[in-house]
């Protein structure tokens, strides 16, 4: 009997292929996600702590100049935070319909491969099949020599 060859080997090889690049593009996505959360956090901590030297030169008493000076400062550093929480958002978003495409590639890789393993299945069945009638037609040859 001939070797077993899928039919959709090619099909299922591009699905493969499409899958592995989905998944590299989605660690890229989550790269830029895990450095996005760190600059945000790195901009709170400038927030905190230029509010902490605020109150504290408050608490010791400023000029009416250095004060407008910090809030000045604290309102850049807020819309700071603000454009990079949105900033994040827009990569989170990006992040969840790559992994949307990752997963409904894997459905399709997937299916692909169970039907292979099914036909392949059938194959070996349909091959052991005929092995046990050719052993069967060897036997009964093989009798109809020896009692002849």
């Amino acid at each position: 009997m001939k070797k077993f060859k899928f039919s959709l080997d090619s099909v299922l090889s591009f699905k493969q292929q499409t899958l592995e690049a989905l998944q590299g593009e989605h660690a890229m996505i989550l790269l830029q996600v895990r450095e996005q959360e760190e600059k945000l956090d790195s901009v709170k901590n400038n927030y905190r702590e230029y509010n902490e030297e605020y109150c504290i030169r408050k608490a010791e008493g400023l000029t009416i100049t250095d004060a407008i000076m910090y809030q000045g400062g604290l309102r850049a550093l807020e819309a700071d935070i603000e454009r990079e929480t949105e900033q994040l958002a827009l990569i989170r978003k990006k992040e969840e319909e790559k992994r949307a495409e990752v997963i409904e590639a894997k459905k399709e890789t997937s299916s692909l491969e169970k039907l292979k393993d099914k036909k392949l299945d059938i194959y070996q069945k349909a091959v052991q099949k005929s092995e046990e009638i050719f052993i069967e037609e060897f036997v009964v040859s093989a009798r109809s020599r020896s009692t002849a």
